[in-house]
C-alpha cells in the first residue's frame, strides 16, 4: 500500500473516532476539542487528496470559527467557573433510528456509485491557490478586511459584556 492511502485511512479513522467523541462525551469543552480534532482530520484528508486550498480553508473557517465560538462561550458563560458544563441527551431512540437510516442511505449511494468516472476527471491548474490568493488580496480585499474587522468587533464586544456581568455580580 502507498503511504498516502495509509495516511488517508489514518485520518479517516481519526475523524470518525473524534466525531464519535463529540457524540458521546457529556462535557461540552471536551466535545469542542473532539470537534476541532475532527476538523483537523478532515482538512488533512483534503490535503492528501490534492485539494490543499479546501484543506486550508477548512482549517481557517471551521477550526478558527470553532475556537472563536469557544472563546465567546467561555467569556459569556459563568457556568464554567468551577463547574463542569454537562449536557443531557434527549430522544436517544429517535437519534439511533435516524442515524441508522442515514447510514443505510449513504451506504447505498456509495456502493451504487460509479467511481470509474472520477479517474477521468479534469486536471486542475497547478497554480490555483496562487490565483485564489491573488484574487482574495486584490479584487476581494475590501470584503475580506470588513469580515476581519467585524470579527474583531465581536470579540471586543464579548469581552466588554463579560466584564460588565462580573461588575454586576460583585
Amino acid at each position: 500500500m502507498n503511504w498516502t492511502i495509509n495516511m488517508f485511512y489514518f485520518f479517516g479513522l481519526l475523524a470518525v473516532i473524534s466525531a464519535l467523541g463529540v457524540l458521546f462525551t457529556r462535557n461540552v469543552l471536551y466535545a469542542t476539542f473532539f470537534l476541532i480534532l475532527s476538523f483537523f482530520s478532515v482538512a488533512s484528508i483534503y490535503v492528501l487528496g490534492n485539494a490543499s486550498f479546501i484543506g486550508v480553508t477548512q482549517l481557517l473557517i471551521y477550526v478558527g470559527g470553532i475556537l472563536i465560538l469557544m472563546i465567546f462561550g467561555l467569556m459569556l458563560t459563568t457556568k464554567l467557573s468551577g463547574k463542569v458544563l454537562v449536557t443531557e441527551s434527549h430522544n436517544k431512540r429517535m437519534g439511533v433510528i435516524l442515524g441508522v437510516v442515514f447510514f443505510s442511505v449513504l451506504s447505498f449511494i456509495i456502493f451504487s456509485a460509479n467511481f470509474e468516472v472520477l479517474n477521468k476527471s479534469v486536471e486542475m491548474p497547478k497554480k490555483m491557490i496562487e490565483v485564489i490568493g491573488v484574487d482574495l488580496m486584490s479584487k476581494y480585499l475590501i470584503p475580506f478586511e470588513i469580515a476581519a474587522i467585524l470579527l474583531l468587533i465581536a470579540l471586543i464586544g464579548a469581552a466588554v459584556i463579560s466584564e460588565k456581568r462580573k461588575e454586576i455580580k460583585e
